[in-house]
């Protein structure tokens, strides 16, 4: 449906015979509904609109593409764009008296076309509705053998949750699982300069007159939208690499000798957000499978852990899920034996902890898995991220 990179040719790598597996999974690669994802760096970069331009260039190749949501935000020229492109009417959902538009899945699957449009990509539907995200319905559709475009940004990726907060000072509610954006076959910059973007927002064409100055103080920083668009820039890279390693491994291409493999070790205490979403970032990076490993110990049986403990494990449990990581349960009596042990037979290269909260008496009696692991683990990097409560 949408038009793909096409790679002929590789040069220095050495070609091998595909199996027969592969040579399935090839063949149908064509065959499977398109995932496409204009993301940027903030709202007014032109995401909807480009997106509803391509439908239209879609339409004049005979494609029979419709719109399933979109949101214009009283924007004059977004609403112009939609033209004559058909509109699946929205599902009316009733929530404590008054009613919300939201995506109608089931009338577009019923529909049936080839590519639909669905805006807004972190938007999390009302109560009574059958998903709880709006990526679930994208998903529902893909499912149904229909390809979509839609758009987000990129502050509503799940494993960005921090940065964003920490670098623009507001946290992000709604997000999106990073796993959905690999699921994507391709991933589309939207862009224009920060002077643009500001002079957007000035003249009304993003926000109404009421919030202009607020937002130019504070989330339209230019320094905040800087560091947007570096992070943008950054996500979009690191899906064509992953892109270009599915390639490789699609096509039958020898991988590197040794690769990377990324571990994440998780307390059963305390939030572990940030390191979860430091792991899920990294693995992202390099185009890797990811591990989320817990040791449980005598102490932390199923008879004697507190509840509070079993229920912060549960939650990052969760979360590494949701993130794509592979989560690991361990049992032994020294959770730097078992961690050591899991790397090296696992060959990791990477391995991620959380800043250790003991008291420099508790690590000189009872020693430190970090200092162990840069003793024993000598092919792995260790990195040590700061998880205080206030960054979660």
């Amino acid at each position: 449906m949408f038009v793909d990179t096409v790679i002929t040719e590789v040069p220095n790598r050495e070609m091998s015979k595909p199996s027969p597996d592969t040579m399935l999974a090839m063949l149908k690669e064509n065959e499977r509904p398109k995932l496409r994802i204009y993301i940027g760096a903030a709202a007014g970069v032109g995401k909807t609109f480009q997106m509803l331009e391509d439908a239209h260039a879609l339409k004049k190749q005979g494609i029979d593409v419709v719109i399933g949501l979109v949101v214009t935000h009283n924007r004059a020229e977004t609403a112009a764009m939609i033209g004559d492109l058909e509109i699946v009417p929205p599902q009316k959902i009733e929530y404590r008296g008054a009613f919300f538009d939201e995506l109608n899945v089931a009338e577009i699957i019923k529909r049936k076309p080839e590519v639909v449009i669905v805006d807004e990509l972190a938007h999390s539907n009302v109560t009574g509705a059958k998903n709880q995200k709006r990526y679930e319905d994208v998903l529902e559709i893909l499912d149904a053998g229909i390809s979509v475009m839609t758009a987000v940004n990129v502050q509503h990726l799940e494993t960005l949750n921090d940065v964003v907060a920490r670098t623009t000072g507001i946290r992000v509610r709604e997000t999106v699982p990073d796993w959905f954006v690999r699921r994507a076959d391709e991933v589309l910059n939207v862009d224009v300069s920060i002077d643009t973007l500001r002079t957007r927002l000035r003249q009304g064409k993003i926000y109404g007159i009421e919030k202009i100055e607020q937002s130019l103080n504070n989330f339209f920083r230019k320094s905040n939208l800087s560091v947007l668009r570096e992070l943008t820039l950054r996500q979009v890279a690191d899906e064509q690499a992953a892109q270009t390693h599915d390639y490789y491994e699609m096509s039958g291409i020898e991988q590197p000798a040794i690769p990377e493999k990324v571990m994440v070790c998780l307390a059963s205490r305390g939030s572990a957000k940030k390191l979860l979403r430091k792991g899920a970032r990294f693995a992202g990076r390099l185009a890797t499978d990811w591990y989320v490993v817990y040791v449980e110990t005598p102490e932390e049986s199923p008879e004697r852990i507190s509840y509070e403990a079993k229920k912060a494990l549960q939650e990052n449990i969760c979360l590494a899920s949701k993130l794509g990581g592979q989560y690991v349960h361990l049992k032994g009596k020294n959770v730097a034996d078992e961690l050591v042990k899991f790397a090296s037979e696992h060959s990791i290269t990477h391995v991620i902890f959380g800043q250790s909260a003991r008291s420099r008496w508790e690590i000189f009696w009872k020693g430190s898995i970090i200092n162990r692991f840069l003793r024993d683990v000598k092919d792995a990097n260790v990195h040590v991220v700061p998880v205080a409560e206030t960054s979660e």
